[in-house]
């Protein structure tokens, strides 16, 4: 009986944190299909003609421009978190070597770096190496200061893995690149799926770095562009929500698609590690 009252209670409570979870989102879609004056007059009633133009008339005002841009910088970024992290963590974890925990400490210090405080430095190294307003100048920080994190929960993986898989790749001749390449890679797919999520969300809806590094308006990424919606007098509320609507779609789609890997490798690293 206890059993049968707590499962009903934990089912229950998981469907008030869902409804918690998707009714802003329901919101913004339900007001994305609005007129202003029907978002003021009931936000929450159904409206009264369905405005799927505002989405057109969203893509149209420039949100093609900055969806690319944060594609692009995203991709980039992504790849470079992913390869240098994924590289560090496994050398960290199997190469025993002088130093290693004083390195692996070093770099988790960078978890405690705050963006604020490394805003002014980064600035000026940016402008004396004449990369300011362009895509490297918001890539290379996102970077770097996503390494430390990923590193963390990588190296957590990579200790659960066993060190007999790698040592009959040695027998068969590989060396270590093949060995991470062709084996620990394969078998790490659900912590790299993890990573990538939890580092897409924040490259795709950084703000700081990009409202400040990224004057362009050719190259401004999705947060700095939904801004330029708002005009001096007026600000288009349904169009900016449908522009919102968009934005959050790429991190949906993967989310939804890599649910199961997200799970497992953040599982996985907390056990393990």
């Amino acid at each position: 009986m206890k059993k049968t009252v707590t499962k009903v209670v934990l089912n229950l409570l998981c469907i008030v944190i869902c409804i918690i979870i998707v009714a802003p989102l329901g919101w913004i879609i339900l007001n994305s299909l609005k007129t202003n004056q029907e978002l003021f007059k009931n936000s929450l009633a159904l409206p009264g003609i369905w405005k799927f133009d505002n989405y057109i008339k969203a893509w149209k005002m420039g949100l093609y421009r900055y969806f690319g841009n944060s594609l692009l910088v995203s991709s980039i970024s992504l790849a470079g978190i992913l390869s240098v992290s994924s590289f560090l963590a496994y050398g960290l974890t199997r190469f025993k070597a002088k130093g290693s925990s004083i390195i692996f400490i070093i770099v988790l210090g960078g978890m405690a770096l705050s963006e604020q405080i490394a805003l002014v430095p980064l600035y000026k190294i940016l402008k004396a190496l004449n990369i300011y307003n362009t895509y490297a100048a918001v890539i290379l920080p996102y970077i770097a200061f996503r390494i430390p994190f990923t590193v963390f929960l990588m190296r957590a993986y990579f200790i659960s893995i066993p060190v007999e898989l790698e040592e009959a790749a040695v027998v068969d001749g590989y060396n270590s690149f093949q060995i991470f390449m062709k084996i620990i890679m394969p078998i790490s797919k659900p912590i790299f799926a993890s990573c990538a999520i939890v580092n897409l969300n924040f490259v795709w809806n950084e703000f700081l770095f990009a409202n400040v590094f990224l004057n362009n308006k050719k190259i401004q990424t999705i947060p700095i562009g939904l801004m330029t919606f708002k005009g001096d007098l007026k600000i288009d509320y349904t169009t900016t929500l449908a522009g919102l609507v968009i934005a959050s779609l790429p991190l949906i789609i993967l989310f939804i698609c890599m649910s199961r890997q997200f799970v497992r490798g953040l599982t996985s690293g907390a056990v393990k590690g």
